[in-house]
This record gives structure tokens, C-alpha cells and sequence, in this order.
């Protein structure tokens, strides 16, 4: 199966011998998306409803929410090619290498298939010395994949998850059907950017999506770089999203942002599991802490950028707090874990179908002494999919809280 991707969009092949068939870029084609954009180039999918996007104008959770981590068009054919126009915006860093380019991933029936990188587009590059932020705009690209099996199947087109990708054109050599529902349980999960997918390989070995598969769920993703943050209205499109299981990992940002101090923070838990409930009164739900990150373990933000080694792209993040500070309610991973933990097992008397897991159950100490955390806060390819397998081991296996309600 070949795939391959060409910086021109549009249906040209060498000779004209492929009869393109171009299917509307629709809602029911898509999963992982809780909100469609309508461009001036196509379909923008997004990861927040546009009320919640209205609350706070904020640069980092637009882009973060933005990019389709998890999101893939789903679609049931004969074709045996298909092209995608799409019109990404890719993130760059000022003084820093360029980043790799976003790939897709092609599943057919399930199975790994294919997988493409899409050129041209948009670059916002970052300046993390000031915060400032500039677009240069780009053409329409195209990705293809060839060589599918001619019968009929189900074929997936995983979405980059660390590019704004918007939706241009679908192309096929054969009709396209939506698929319906398969009956499986619906796994919403929110957390960080190791949630949204930090430095893993591709879409869909972010570590949700490859417990979403050993789980046998399906998973949409609100992982959001940099925005996990308890906001009320990320609760609220939580508690307005259908699914049969529910997971929030929450700290790591709030530390790291400094956001709050433990006044602030415990409130703020139980507000936003209220606000679940509100629209999930039984669905499991399980509040994950925070993986060991030892720079936070027990020292407070705020996190700051390291970038004595950007030129040879080895950018690494420190933590500026002093842990003295813990004395006035200054959070760290610690204390958010314990509280935590404290907070859910208050709740879970009257709430049974509420649970915790610790972070570092996922990745603890002997983890982080074999594969390290490369700039001290994220993790790497290996450490998504060890992270991944965990938690379906522990969600999902038979005594996990998401055990009875799988599909």
C-alpha cells in the first residue's frame, strides 16, 4: 500500500486516469470532533464548541484545541486511492530547528495501513522569549494513499495532532458511505499536552488512542497542550458530550502555570466534577494525577524555558518556584496528587461510580530512570506507548473502572 503526499492540491493525475469521485467534507464523516467550522477553505474541526472558545480568547488553548488530536474521518468504500486536500498550520519556534511535519495515519478495517505527511500550508512560529506570535500563510497540500484492497472496507484517516488541520476536499476512486455506529462505548478523556500528544510518533500512538484500541472504545480526545487548567467551560463541554466512560487528568498545567494556589484548587476540582455530573450523574469517571515529572514533584512553578541548547533543538524546561512556598499553598505534584486522591475518595461515599488512579502508576520512578522525560516535561514515543498500554491494563482490564461498560 503506497502513500505519499503532493504540495499541489486538486484531482490532477498523470494521465487522467483515475475517475475522482469528491465526497462533501461532512459531520457524519468525522469522529473525535465536537465542533465543525465552516472557511473560507473548507472544514475546520475543533475540539471545543465555539461557546466555549468565546470565553477566553487565549493563544495557547486556541491552537491547542484546534488541533485535531484524536479527530479522523471515517468512511466505508471500495476505493483503492484516496486524496485529502488540507490546508495545516504548522507551529514553529524562533532561534529553534524546524519541527518534523504532522503525519497521517491510514487504518483500514482497524489495521495500520498507511501513513503520509502533507506539505505546504501555514506556519505560526512562536517567539517563547516575548509570546509573540505570527502566521505565514502557505498553499493547499495534498496526502494519498493507493493501493487499498478492492472490496469493500472501513477506512480511517487519523488527523495530525500537532497541526490546525482544515479540511479542503475528500477524493475517491469508488463511492463513500458513512460508517454507523458500532456499538462500541465512547471513551471521553481530557488532559494536558501529553494527553493531546506531546512527542509521539503519530495520531494514533498518542497514548489515549492506543488505549482507546486495546480498550476496544472509542475515544474522543480534549487533551490540550498547555490548557488543562479545571476551566468551567472545558467542564461543560464534558458534561455536554455523549460517552459511556469518562477520564480527567488533571495538574501538571496548573503547576506549571502557577495558576492557583491549594485555596484555589480544591474548589475548583469539585466544581468541575460537579459540572460532569450534572450531565453524567452515573457514567464512570476517573480523575488521573499527574505522571512522575520530577522537576515538580516537589517544587512549584512556574515552568520556564530552558533554551541555553535551542539552537541544537534540545529545548528543556525548568521549574522557578521555591519549594519553601508550599507553606502558603503553593501547588506541586505532590500535593496535588494527595489532594487529589483526598478529594475523590470524599466524593466517592456518595458517588460509586467515581475513581482515581495515581499518575505514577503510568510512569513512575523506574520509568523516568529508563526513559527520561527528553526536556524534563514530556514524554517520548516509547514512553506514550508504556503509558498507553498502562492504562488499558488498568482502565480497562477486568477490575479497571471501565471493565463493564466497554463494547
Amino acid at each position: 500500500m503506497n502513500s505519499q503526499h503532493d504540495p499541489a492540491p486538486g484531482p490532477a493525475t498523470p494521465h487522467g486516469a483515475t475517475d475522482w469521485i469528491t465526497t462533501p467534507l461532512t459531520a457524519d464523516l468525522l469522529r473525535g470532533a465536537l465542533d465543525v467550522e465552516h472557511t473560507d477553505h473548507g472544514v475546520l474541526p475543533h475540539r471545543l464548541p465555539a461557546r466555549a472558545r468565546a470565553q477566553y480568547p487565549d493563544g495557547q488553548l486556541a491552537t491547542a484545541e484546534a488541533q485535531p488530536s484524536g479527530v479522523r474521518l471515517v468512511f466505508r468504500t471500495r476505493a483503492t486511492a484516496v486524496e485529502l486536500d488540507t490546508l495545516r498550520t504548522k507551529m514553529a519556534y524562533r532561534g529553534a530547528p524546524p519541527r518534523p511535519d504532522g503525519l497521517y495515519d491510514l487504518l483500514v478495517d482497524g489495521r495500520q495501513a498507511g501513513q503520509a505527511s502533507v506539505t505546504g500550508g501555514n506556519v505560526l512560529t512562536v517567539d517563547m522569549t516575548t509570546g509573540s506570535r505570527e502566521t505565514q500563510p502557505g498553499p493547499v497540500g495534498t496526502v494519498r494513499f493507493s493501493g487499498l484492497p478492492d472490496r469493500v472496507k472501513d477506512v480511517e484517516i487519523w488527523l495530525p495532532y500537532n497541526e490546525i488541520t482544515q479540511l479542503v476536499a475528500l477524493r475517491t476512486d469508488a463511492p463513500v458511505d458513512a460508517v454507523p455506529d458500532n456499538g462500541r462505548a465512547v471513551w471521553l478523556h481530557h488532559g494536558s499536552s501529553i494527553s493531546h500528544g506531546s512527542n509521539a510518533a503519530s495520531p494514533t500512538t498518542i497514548w489515549p488512542a492506543l488505549a482507546a484500541s486495546l480498550g476496544g472504545v472509542e475515544l474522543t480526545n480534549l487533551g490540550f497542550g498547555g490548557s488543562a487548567l479545571l476551566d468551567p467551560f472545558t467542564a461543560r463541554a464534558l458534561r455536554d458530550t455523549p460517552a459511556d466512560l469518562i477520564s480527567i487528568k488533571i495538574g501538571i498545567n496548573v503547576v506549571n502555570m502557577d495558576l492557583m494556589r491549594l485555596r484555589a484548587f480544591t474548589p475548583a476540582v469539585h466544581g468541575f466534577l460537579d459540572t460532569i455530573r450534572e450531565g453524567h450523574p452515573t457514567t464512570p469517571l476517573l480523575v488521573v494525577s499527574p505522571i512522575l515529572c520530577p522537576i515538580h514533584e516537589d517544587t512549584p512553578g512556574p515552568a520556564a524555558p530552558d533554551f541555553s541548547n535551542l539552537r541544537e533543538g534540545q529545548l528543556q524546561f525548568k521549574a522557578t518556584g521555591d519549594p519553601a512556598e508550599r507553606a502558603a499553598g503553593k501547588l506541586t505534584l505532590n500535593v496535588i496528587r494527595d489532594e487529589l486522591d483526598r478529594v475523590v475518595q470524599q466524593r466517592a461515599a456518595d458517588d460509586p461510580n467515581l475513581h482515581y488512579l495515581d499518575g505514577r502508576d503510568l510512569y513512575g520512578e523506574a520509568d523516568f530512570a529508563e526513559l527520561p522525560l527528553p526536556d524534563q516535561l514530556h514524554p517520548d514515543a516509547a514512553t506514550h506507548r508504556r503509558i498507553g498500554e498502562r492504562f488499558a491494563a488498568l482502565a480497562f482490564g477486568a477490575d479497571g473502572p471501565f471493565a463493564t461498560e466497554r463494547g
